[in-house]
């Protein structure tokens, strides 16, 4: 039977993509965990397996957070580091809708899903301001809402960001070698090892990771890219890492590439978004905006940068700037690591402006 003249053909159903078997695999059959407001009962079932569900975050230590700041109605805050929104959600309850919460974002991707969100539950411009804007530039924020009540950095990696193949934060999955927190800008991982030296690469593996086998690593990648290879892949770099240490005893070898894997991706991440830069200007900025008495806390989660919040704190404490610091870590709770493993390394440290 003939078309009528005129009418556009069909396009054919696409089926929507659906979980393959019982224990999906890949973050795009996972359908149910990319909309929570649809499956509660998956979404509760998978944080009480201890896992994330794809494309969420779940904040950590807001209970340690929220007793700190001890948010009163009218306030002002600022969440320096907007991802899934978990934190803000916290502290815009606080509000009980009075006062305002400034939030900020280098990610066009997540934080305009982040908005959007929050919206939905009914923070809309009147108490919620979401910039895309790295937290390095507070002081241009601190201009247009004036000084804070309450600022927080969380410097985790979201979820959403290591799930996703697409970005290329995990070796776990194939994918482009990113590492971008903003893709709109500047250089990608696999870019930056096309630029750089074996012995620059060493070093940065040395300085942003810990990394014991730094020299062995360097020497693999920049061999395989001298010889015309491509990585250009997460699992290209995955490959190249295995091969450096494939001297290791095959007992060992299994859980020293995972580590590796997981420092070389932390380097190079570390690297391509200037992440101690960043945190330095943050922390060189941070008292400017805070009103008297106003009170900020950072969430680190690797060494480097503790050692850069806790050094920047004592000293502005013996300055006088600070009235008052947290002299130990603050850690999530077991139960809270047993829920969230990603809450493991998380440390938070705290300051009181004078």
């Amino acid at each position: 039977m003939e078309e009528k003249r005129g009418a556009s053909p069909k396009e054919p159903h696409k089926r929507r993509v659906r979980y393959a078997g019982t224990h999906p695999r890949g973050y795009k059959e996972k359908y149910k965990e990319h909309q929570p407001e649809k499956y509660a009962d998956t979404i509760s079932r998978v944080i009480q397996k201890g896992s994330t569900p794809a494309g969420m975050h779940l904040p950590i230590c807001v209970k340690e957070i929220l007793e700190f700041f001890n948010i009163q109605p009218g306030q002002k805050g600022l969440d320096a580091t907007l991802g899934y929104g978990g934190h803000t959600k916290e502290m815009l309850r606080r509000l009980e809708g009075q006062g305002h919460i400034y939030a900020l974002d280098v990610d066009p991707i997540e934080s305009a899903k982040t908005k959007e969100r929050l919206k939905n539950l009914g923070y809309d411009d009147d108490i919620l301001t979401v910039k895309l804007q790295n937290f390095a530039k507070i002081d241009q924020v601190a201009k247009e809402a004036g000084k804070f009540d309450f600022v927080l950095a969380d410097l985790g990696v979201s979820s959403m960001q290591i799930d996703d193949p697409e970005r290329g934060f995990t070796y776990k999955a194939k994918g482009p070698l990113d590492l971008r927190m903003n893709p709109e800008k500047g250089i990608s991982a696999a870019e930056r090892l096309r630029e750089i030296s074996r012995e620059e690469f060493a070093g940065m593996l040395t300085e942003n990771a810990d990394e014991p086998y730094a020299d062995e690593i360097a020497e693999t990648v920049a061999a395989r890219l001298k010889r015309g290879e491509r990585i250009e892949t997460t699992i290209q770099l995955k490959e190249a890492i295995e091969g450096a240490l494939s001297f290791l005893p095959a007992a060992d070898r299994k859980e020293a590439v995972k580590k590796s894997c997981q420092r070389t991706f932390q380097a190079l991440r570390i690297d391509v978004n200037q992440e101690f830069e960043v945190l330095y200007e943050f922390l060189e900025k941070l008292p400017d905006i805070l009103a008297p008495g106003g009170k900020a806390a950072v969430l680190t989660f690797h060494s480097g940068e503790d050692r850069l919040v806790k050094r920047s704190f004592k000293e502005l404490k013996k300055e006088g700037i600070y009235r008052e610091i947290s002299t130990e870590v603050i850690r999530p709770s077991a139960e809270e690591c047993a829920r969230n493993g990603r809450a493991r390394p998380a440390k938070m440290r705290w300051a009181i402006r004078g």
